[in-house]
């Protein structure tokens, strides 16, 4: 294989190779070379250029080999293809730059905290913090690793974040920007040889999520379910899973005092239970409260040497005594920072379940006032809202947002999720039926009215209907069909005033709530029909998408509206 020798090459000439340097010289590396600043509590500061301040999704690329193509979900947009031979060439010009480089910083991990599917990866790179963040993110390698499926199909990726491409050698074969010179920039995973590669992004989730991409991959070959989720469990080893996208709190409701924290953002569910792919957290900093985050805020902030430190705050104002201020967005609204679970109080740290899931939250944080803050869904019902991965954008989050904007990514994090849809769906029904998992919707938006009328739901409430859900308080109450949006909503929870349970009751304008939620009704239908009408989706789960009414007679669907 060319590019092994490329990169053995490279390991082997080198004059200088940093291989698994102690995490306290990585750091200090890290500050000595000028790609971090000690901040006033001893974390790390790092900025990026403007372009690198999140992911670049039409940047990220799978290379698409006749063998495999077919397990690839090509038509989601998250799925862009690159040939093998342009792949080649990227792989061969980071080489060449790493070649060039004072430093080769090498570190070895796993993603996966179960050995029996823990995946091995080396990650090669010229700067010492992305040689931390890996430390950080990335688990170390067990005693016991030859137990491993993936024990002698090791995962290699070379990250070259501040260089870039030759935009005019790439011409037709790397995205044309909208000035229209090529890009210089590409995020790129082999999944057939397992290679990945980053240039000329030095946003440091492109290297995370680019590892957990190829765990999605690889995992339902297993009949292993990834899952783009948080995970905790109460005393008694009875455990949960979070799942929801951006501003529904996932991470708010995942921080339970009572209940320990297994992981923060991607697990697999294997015949076992739960496994926790990290190490770490990367955590959301914008506005981040003292006191409404007390466990997130003490792991970035605690004062500590900044040598023991190695928390990395990620494009967050600094003011020049080394304070950090997170009420200030003008770098960008998504800061971020990077830090060891360990510095968590309430975590388990061997990051696996005792056992199976007994609950499933789906989080929607639902703008538009018309979903109920608590819904129950059967395994056709889960599977389709699995399948939608539905919450609202807010007016006034964005420019030219004059109203709520719903947003569908599938599995809660379709970008991640490379494979055809109903792999995913069919493993996680699969697993439902077999542990006998409770699923949950939970909308943590509106009540009253849409964003701007309504009010939304207090986080106490959520909390109880959260605790109500996992305890099994809501196992033996009644419930009553939706038709609209195909979900059971309870007649009663314990410690929540019934009248908010049905959102009907909690609006004064009733002809307006008809209207809004056939309309967010419509939207699941109109979705449904582009993401999944040229798949064979099964008839059952299909009839539970909401808007869409199938007639008795002839077994057709219709839209609700025309039924």
């Amino acid at each position: 294989m060319i590019i092994k020798k490329l990169i053995e090459e490279l390991i082997e000439t080198h004059p200088k190779v940093q291989n698994n340097m102690s995490r306290e010289l990585l750091i200090h590396n890290a500050v000595e070379y000028g790609k971090a600043l000690v901040t006033s509590c001893g974390a790390l500061a790092t900025w990026t250029p403007a372009r690198s301040t999140g992911r670049s999704p039409k940047d990220t690329l799978i290379v698409k080999r006749p063998e495999t193509r077919d397990s690839i979900d090509w038509t989601s947009d998250y799925n862009n293809s690159v040939e093998p031979e342009t792949f080649d060439m990227i792989i061969e010009d980071a080489v060449a730059i790493l070649k060039g480089k004072r430093s080769l910083y090498i570190t070895d991990r796993v993603i996966g905290a179960d050995t029996s599917y823990a995946l091995p990866v080396r990650t090669i790179t010229n700067k010492a913090l992305t040689a931390v963040f890996s430390d950080n993110m990335f688990r170390p390698v067990p005693e016991d690793m030859e137990k491993s499926v993936f024990a002698d199909k090791p995962f290699t990726l070379i990250v070259v974040p501040y260089d870039f491409l030759d935009s005019e050698k790439y011409n037709g074969r790397l995205r044309r920007l909208p000035c229209g010179r090529t890009s210089d920039m590409v995020i790129a995973t082999d999944f057939d040889r397992r290679v990945g590669v980053v240039v000329g992004s030095a946003y440091m989730g492109s290297v995370k999520k680019l590892m957990f991409t190829a765990m999605n991959y690889y995992l339902p070959l297993e009949g292993i379910l990834p899952l783009h989720s948080s995970a905790n469990e109460d005393l008694e080893g009875r455990s949960a899973l979070i799942l929801g996208l951006s501003g529904t709190g996932k991470t708010t409701l995942s921080s339970d005092p009572a209940r320990a924290l297994i992981g923060d953002d991607e697990h697999g569910w294997s015949e076992k239970g739960i496994a926790n792919f990290e190490n770490g957290c990367y955590a959301k900093l914008n506005n981040l409260k003292e006191d409404k985050e007390p466990e997130i805020y003490h792991a970035i902030f605690h004062k500590e040497d900044y040598m023991e430190h190695g928390a990395i705050i990620e494009n967050a104002m600094m003011y020049p005594d080394g304070v950090i201020d997170l009420t200030d967005e003008r770098l960008t609204p998504n800061s971020r920072a990077s830090y060891p679970q360990r510095y968590l109080s309430n975590v388990k740290m061997s990051g696996l379940s005792e056992g199976h899931p007994g609950t499933i939250l789906f989080l929607v944080a639902d703008a538009n006032g018309v979903i109920p803050p608590v819904a129950k869904l059967n395994t056709e019902q889960a599977k389709l809202w699995f399948l939608m991965g539905y919450t609202s954008k807010l007016a006034g989050t964005e420019t030219g947002i004059v109203k709520p904007v719903t947003t569908f990514s599938r599995f809660f994090g379709e970008p991640f999720m490379p494979r055809m849809p109903m792999m995913y769906s069919n493993l996680l029904g699969e697993k439902i039926e077999k542990h006998k998992t409770n699923v949950f919707l939970i909308n943590t938006g509106w009540s009253g009215g849409p964003f701007g009328i309504g009010r939304r739901i207090g986080i106490a409430v959520t909390r109880r209907i959260v605790h109500a859900a996992i305890s099994g308080e809501l196992d033996n109450v009644d419930y009553e069909y939706d038709e609209l949006f195909h979900v059971n909503i309870p007649i009663e929870c314990p410690g929540v005033d019934p009248a908010i349970l049905k959102p009907y009751n909690t609006w004064i304008d009733k002809t307006e709530f008809n209207y809004r939620a056939e309309n967010l009704a419509e939207e699941f239908s109109d979705h449904f029909n582009k993401a999944y009408g040229h798949m064979n989706i099964d008839t059952n789960i299909k009839a539970m998408c909401p808007g869409k009414y199938m007639d008795p007679e002839t077994g057709t669907f219709m839209n609700y509206r025309r039924k």
